[in-house]
């Protein structure tokens, strides 16, 4: 094993994050960045519509599925194979591709989406700009998804690494939301450059504006 992946292991196994989701039941420390970005904006509400995209291997998925209860519906989508979670329908597939946002929408069942989470991050190839470009595209993906599902003042909350098209994405998400925040939570390792984003009621018109730029 290379002398960084050894580093990378043993600052896993230590991460208190990791242990405290190994003790508590959470597939991933990712549980607790949702938990601690839903305590600070209200996201999560008993009986909503969530859509997870990224969702591999369930961490946000479960804290949603907790969150809105028997009366919610939450739907995870993934390119990799991700175990049932209770209370959670499970897609797998590649949110690039028509069939696959069939199956998402199929399973939507015509409800509108109060909340969409996207954790979806790019395979990294270790080129950096490369990398970002991929990463701003995800985003752009997941936004489009949300402007085109999204309630009447709904939210939606994504990931987005610092970078190359960065400012560009904040304002589009500034333009589709009346209120944008950044979140860096506590359980986001400080050396990342990963941030949240956070749109809040989505404006009126916007999700229709999108579909006209689409056609």
């Amino acid at each position: 094993m290379a002398k960084t992946s050894k580093a990378w292991m043993r600052e896993h196994v230590n991460d208190p994050y990791v242990k405290r989701a190994n003790a508590e039941g959470y597939r991933s420390r990712a549980a607790y960045k949702l938990q601690q970005i839903d305590a600070r904006d209200k996201l999560l509400k008993p009986g909503m519509v969530v859509v997870d995209l990224g969702a591999a291997p369930g961490g946000w998925s479960q804290v949603a599925a907790q969150a809105v209860g028997r009366s919610g519906r939450v739907v995870a989508l993934d390119l990799l194979e991700m175990a049932q979670v209770p209370g959670v329908t499970v897609i797998r597939g590649d949110f690039h591709e028509l069939e696959t946002l069939q199956k998402l929408e199929k399973a939507l069942d015509g409800r509108a989406v109060d909340l969409v989470l996207s954790d979806m991050a790019p395979n990294l190839s270790g080129i950096a700009a490369a990398d970002q470009a991929r990463s701003v595209a995800l985003v752009e993906l997941a936004l489009e998804f949300a402007l085109k599902h999204l309630k009447p003042q709904g939210n939606f909350l994504v990931k987005t690494f610092q970078g190359a098209g960065y400012d560009e994405l904040v304002a589009t998400l500034r333009r589709a939301f009346v209120q944008l925040l950044t979140r860096k939570p506590d359980a986001s390792r400080s050396r990342s450059n990963e941030v949240y984003l956070v749109g809040k009621s989505l404006r009126e018109g916007a999700g229709a504006t999108a579909a006209v730029a689409r056609e």
